[in-house]
């Protein structure tokens, strides 16, 4: 147990959509806490790059692919005993980017069913280990756009600004829908992962809900 009152094993996952400043916040704050970070991995996708060019063609070998890859992560994540900031949820890939894609017709409806079963029967069970918290970050969407252009992934810049507009208001949706595990919410404008104090102040409110305190008898 640290200073902010969070147990060493603890686990606390980073969401929120594209250009947002998860992995930014996830090194942050693990650093802070002496914890480890799981991050997301773009870099060796073989998907990624065909989807962008590419939705219906590729959208259903994209989610199987993640949801394959944060499962085993998921698994590593409590089998070595916690104490990881993780960047990205694995609820994300089907409450935001599956059911879009299947709302908007770049995924089949047989596709669909067959990813959402496959998903339900691998995470939501009580076998699952769920994270101690959700940190949730949100922001307003033009904010969003200018981190996407200044990270200055060539395959996020050329998409249409409506696939973001889409997935904005998706989060937006999904985050007051999502009862999995607690969530803790904050908005960009709201803290500095510069700033030290700022850091604490995020870490003490993890605390209180990972380990309220106890109610005086």
């Amino acid at each position: 147990m640290n200073q902010y009152h969070i147990p060493d094993h603890a686990v606390i996952t980073v969401a929120g959509t594209v250009g947002v400043g998860k992995s930014t916040l996830t090194a942050a704050l693990a650093q802070q806490l002496g914890f480890k970070t799981s991050l997301e991995q773009v870099d060796h996708n073989p998907y990624l790059e065909k989807f962008y060019h590419d939705f219906e063609r590729w959208s259903f070998h994209l989610q199987i692919y993640f949801l394959a890859e944060r499962f085993k992560e998921q698994k590593k994540i409590f089998e070595l005993g916690g104490g990881f900031v993780q960047d990205r949820s694995i609820y994300e890939d089907t409450g935001i980017f599956a059911k879009m894609h299947a709302d908007q017709g770049t995924m089949s409806k047989i596709d669909y069913e067959t990813y959402t079963s496959l998903f339900e029967a691998m995470v939501m069970t009580p076998y699952f280990p769920h994270p101690d918290v959700l940190i949730y970050i949100e922001g307003s969407l033009p904010s969003i756009l200018n981190r996407i252009k200044e990270r200055g992934r060539e395959m996020e810049i050329q998409t249409d600004v409506s696939y973001w507009e889409h997935m904005h208001e998706r989060y937006s949706n999904w985050i007051n829908e999502f009862h999995a595990c607690p969530v803790l919410r904050l908005n960009i404008d709201d803290y500095d992962v510069h700033d030290p104090q700022s850091m604490s102040g995020i870490l003490e409110r993890v605390g209180k809900i990972i380990t309220p305190p106890v109610a005086n008898r």
